[in-house]
């Protein structure tokens, strides 16, 4: 279950670098609707890296984020496998 919430979690992220980068229509409900989650997921590392490219700084932080959870998502479940 861990594994799951934290690959949905790194599909939003992976999908909001991708409508960033491509510049897809922030009035469509799909985009503006990851757009918003992956805000809300970030949980404050959105402006970690402040480059002057706009693109690469969503890529770099979003991308940080997504990692930081696969490895929390990771340790949690060593911890709650030990005997």
């Amino acid at each position: 279950m861990i594994h799951l919430v934290a690959g949905f979690v790194v599909a939003v992220f992976l999908l909001h670098m991708l409508f960033v980068v491509f510049e897809a229509n922030q009035d469509n409900g799909f985009v503006n609707g990851i757009y918003n989650l992956a805000k809300v997921l970030v949980l404050g590392l959105g402006d970690v890296f402040t480059p002057d490219d706009a693109k690469l700084g969503v890529v770099l932080n979003y991308g940080l984020a997504a990692l930081l959870y696969l490895i929390v998502a990771q340790l949690i479940v060593r911890v709650l496998n030990r005997p």
